[in-house]
């Protein structure tokens, strides 16, 4: 079974920290890249970093580049999101997704809220 978990989230200040985790399994991780997207509300669903599968290579979005950083653990089956600086309009839910560029396997897990706010 096919199971991508987010944990992680939650209620910080502005300028403050938190680490995101996906932990995923039911399929081989290391042949798949890796995203993190996040979806505000009334909005839409945007791509915040993405990592390949041997984590040699990263992308960021510009309004997260310097402040966010993703990595990953092939032999835990996880990627991480480290934030920092975190800003108001940083506020939405977080999901991770994993893609198989060779199969066209795509797929999601169910996401996170982070809210920051004073």
């Amino acid at each position: 079974q096919v199971q991508l978990v987010e944990s992680g989230g939650g209620l910080v200040q502005p300028g403050g920290s938190l680490r995101l985790s996906c932990v995923v399994s039911g399929f081989t991780f290391s042949s798949y890249t890796v995203s993190w997207y996040r979806q505000a509300p009334g909005k839409e669903r945007e791509l915040v970093a993405a990592i390949t599968r041997t984590g040699v290579a990263t992308d960021f979005a510009n309004r997260v580049k310097g402040r966010f950083t993703i990595s990953r653990d092939n032999a835990k089956n996880t990627v991480y999101l480290q934030m920092v600086s975190l800003k108001p309009e940083d506020t939405a839910v977080y999901s991770c997704n994993a893609r198989n560029y060779s199969t066209g396997t795509n797929y999601w897990g169910q996401g996170t809220q982070v809210t920051v706010s004073s």
